[in-house]
This record gives C-alpha cells, sequence and structure tokens, in this order.
C-alpha cells in the first residue's frame, strides 16, 4: 500500500480540527508519568480545554476542546511533555506497564527514555510517520500484540526478540544492544517506504527488513524458535504486590476520560504513574496504608478497581459531538448500557443483528461502540462491534 497524503497524525505543535474544537496529543513514552507532570496536565485540560485527559490506545493523552494553543504548549513544555519540537508525533512508545514491578522477564522501562533519546537526538528520524509504534515487552505478551511495528521482546533477563510489524523476525538481540537495534530498524522502515505510514503496509515487511538487518549487522544471532504474538486485553486492575513488597494500584478509566478533579487527586498521591495501553492507569510504589487511603478516596470519583466492573469491557470511539462522521452520541449510549445492566461478561452466543435501538443492546463481553463503519479506537483482538448506522445499530458478535 503506497499512501498518497501525508501523515495528518496530530500532536501538540499541530492540532486536529475536531467537529469539537482543537484536538491536541500529546506522547508519553511508556506511560511514565511523574506526579508534577499529572498536575500540568490537569491544569491544562481545567484551564485551556474541555476539562477531561483523554487516555489513548497508545498509552497517550489527548485534550479536546484546546482553547490557547501557545498556551498549551508552553505549559507543556516546562512539564517536560514537549521536549522536542521537530520530533514529538514519533516519540510513541509502549512498554509493559507492570515490568521491574510484578512479573515478566525484564524490566523493560529503563529502554524508555535510552530509546526517546535516540529517536530525538537522530535528524533523519524526525521523518517517520506519527503512527509509527514501538513496543517493549517484558517477556509477559502484554504489549507484543498491539500491532507495533519494531518491538523488542523479552525472552530471558538477557535476551530479547526482535518484532518487526508485530511479527517476530527471528532476530536475537542482547538487553544491551536492543535500543540501538530498534533505532537501526526504523532507519530501515525510512529506506524501504515508499509513502506508507505504517510497516505491515510495505509488502513483505518482515521479511525485507530482518534482511536489511543482517545485512548491516552480520553478528546479529538468528532462532528458528518463533514468539507467538497474540492479542490480549491484559487490564492491571485493582491491589497489585510488588516484587519490593510495596504496591501498585490498577485503575480503570471508564471510557479512558479522566476528568481533571480526579487527575489532581492522583497526582497528590506523590508516586509514579504509569498510563496503560488499555486506557487505563497504575499507580506505583505506595506502601499498604497510601494504597488503602487512594482506593477509599478515588473508587468514589469513579476509579475502578474492581477487575469484575463492566466497565472493564467496553471501549468507544469519540462519537458525537467530537466527530463530525459520528450518526450518534454512542458514548452516552454506552454508558447508559453500563449503568443499566445490558453489558454482560458472558452470555449466549451473539448472533447479527439489525437496526437497534440503544437500548434494545444487550451484549456479552468485550466491545466497541462506534459512530460509523470506521470503527475508530477499536482494540485489537476478539471484539464485539457494536456500530450506528442510519437505520440504528448494527452488532457485529465477537469472531
Amino acid at each position: 500500500m503506497t499512501r498518497t497524503d501525508p501523515d495528518s497524525c496530530p500532536g501538540v505543535l499541530r492540532l486536529h480540527d475536531a467537529a469539537d474544537g482543537p484536538l491536541a496529543r500529546i506522547r508519553v513514552p511508556g506511560g511514565q508519568l511523574t506526579p508534577p507532570q499529572l498536575q500540568a496536565l490537569a491544569e491544562a485540560a481545567r484551564e485551556l480545554a474541555d476539562g477531561n485527559i483523554e487516555l489513548t490506545s497508545r498509552g497517550n493523552v489527548q485534550l479536546r476542546q484546546v482553547r490557547d494553543a501557545a498556551a498549551l504548549q508552553e505549559r507543556l513544555t516546562s512539564a517536560g511533555l514537549l521536549p522536542s519540537a521537530t520530533h514529538e508525533r514519533i516519540r510513541n512508545i509502549i512498554a509493559s506497564p507492570l515490568a521491574g514491578r510484578v512479573g515478566g522477564w525484564a524490566d523493560v522501562h529503563p529502554l524508555v527514555p535510552a530509546l526517546d533519546t535516540g529517536l530525538q537526538s537522530d535528524a533523519r528520524l524526525a521523518e517517520l510517520p506519527g503512527r509509527v509504534l514501538f513496543t517493549l515487552d517484558d517477556g509477559r505478551g502484554d504489549v507484543s500484540g498491539l500491532g507495533g511495528d519494531i518491538g523488542v521482546h523479552a525472552l530471558d533477563g538477557g535476551t530479547f526478540a526482535l518484532l518487526l510489524a508485530g511479527v517476530d523476525s527471528g532476530v536475537r538481540v542482547p538487553a544491551a544492544e536492543a535500543v540501538d537495534l530498534m533505532l537501526a530498524a526504523a532507519h530501515g522502515f525510512l529506506d524501504l517506504r515508499d509513502g506508507q505510514w505504517r510497516l505491515h503496509e510495505i509488502p513483505e515487511a518482515t521479511a525485507r527488513l530482518t534482511d536489511h538487518l543482517l545485512r548491516a549487522r552480520s553478528h546479529l544471532a538468528t532462532s528458528d524458535d518463533v514468539v507467538e504474538v497474540t492479542a490480549r486485553q491484559d487490564i492491571p486492575i485493582g491491589w497489585l504486590t510488588q516484587a519490593d513488597d510495596r504496591v501498585a494500584l490498577g485503575a480503570g478509566v471508564r471510557l479512558g476520560s479522566l476528568p481533571a478533579r480526579t487527575a489532581e487527586f492522583i497526582a497528590a498521591v506523590e508516586r509514579p504513574i504509569l498510563v496503560t495501553p488499555w486506557r487505563s492507569l497504575v499507580i506505583t510504589d505506595m506502601d499498604e496504608w497510601t494504597a488503602e487511603q487512594v482506593v477509599r478516596v478515588l473508587a468514589p470519583m469513579g476509579l475502578i478497581f474492581d477487575a469484575n466492573s463492566p466497565w472493564l469491557l467496553v471501549s468507544a470511539c469519540a462519537g458525537m459531538p467530537g466527530c463530525g462522521k459520528s450518526i450518534t452520541d454512542v458514548r452516552a449510549d454506552v454508558a447508559e448500557a453500563v449503568e443499566s445492566g445490558r453489558v454482560v461478561p458472558i452470555g449466549a452466543p451473539q448472533s447479527a443483528r439489525t437496526g437497534l435501538d440503544a437500548e434494545e443492546i444487550v451484549a456479552a463481553g468485550r466491545q466497541h461502540w462506534s459512530g460509523c463503519d470506521r470503527r475508530c479506537g477499536r482494540p485489537r483482538g476478539s471484539v464485539t462491534d457494536v456500530i450506528a448506522t442510519p437505520d440504528g445499530y448494527r452488532l457485529d458478535p465477537a469472531d
């Protein structure tokens, strides 16, 4: 696939003209936020936007209805959230949220700043499309299946498999060389692309880029043992005991929209925060007493600490009024479905149906509600689609 249009992925310096106003997307490599950074985002959301921080499927954040782009840029720069004007949109890095704290083979979080610095310090890599995604999986397989372009997947504490276009390339690399190889793969993508925005759009992308890297680096090891990559809905929720016996709390966020006031309370905990690619948060490194107080205060404010909550089964596109292509306000409809008990964890096999009013829909398991057939924001894996059409909703059961 050859693209004829330039990549229009939004950032902070280039806003998206959404139906409800300008939208800014702020890259958060590895989902890593400090409390002062979350506080800065909360203040910007309240004073310069619509009052909410949207969490994205790449562990980034968005602000809608931005009223003063220059002021937003200034605030984010001061908070360290806009370190590069030239490379801001290419800093799409997902890392296993619990790495180094709960399970996994390797702590991939230290690789995040190394990769981010490597991207920003290379002038040519500013040419990467803003949709290119880098993944760092600690071996548990939670982020390798999320459709990354270039990734590494821990096989043990010191060896990684190189993933290209979401597929194991067979290349194996020591941990100390992982970031350098990912940067080389990014250059290889630029060498091979002909207008494509994503690596998988290039014909025979994995094989061609692998050959490209092996010719340039003949010392690289390879293996015939293939890492099986699958999409997983691996949301860390609730009380999580860390390897150091401190506590992390996984918190679901309803439809990925975090009110500024709630964000300020989280920032006040003064512990590192991780934004996950499942539009949730992990608040880390707490003692038990602090964790108990966080749940006591933030659960009534809407954060979800119950892994069985139906809110964790649903996602939705922006819908009306945020998207001019949406037929209806899907977020209001899915919220009403959850609150009225029409979203259930399991149920009888569902059949395809059309022409449904919103209140007629009862769907089981993971489901994505869309305002049109584009199905923006649909998660990977087995998901029931609930799609608005001019004649009512259409229900397409999961495979």
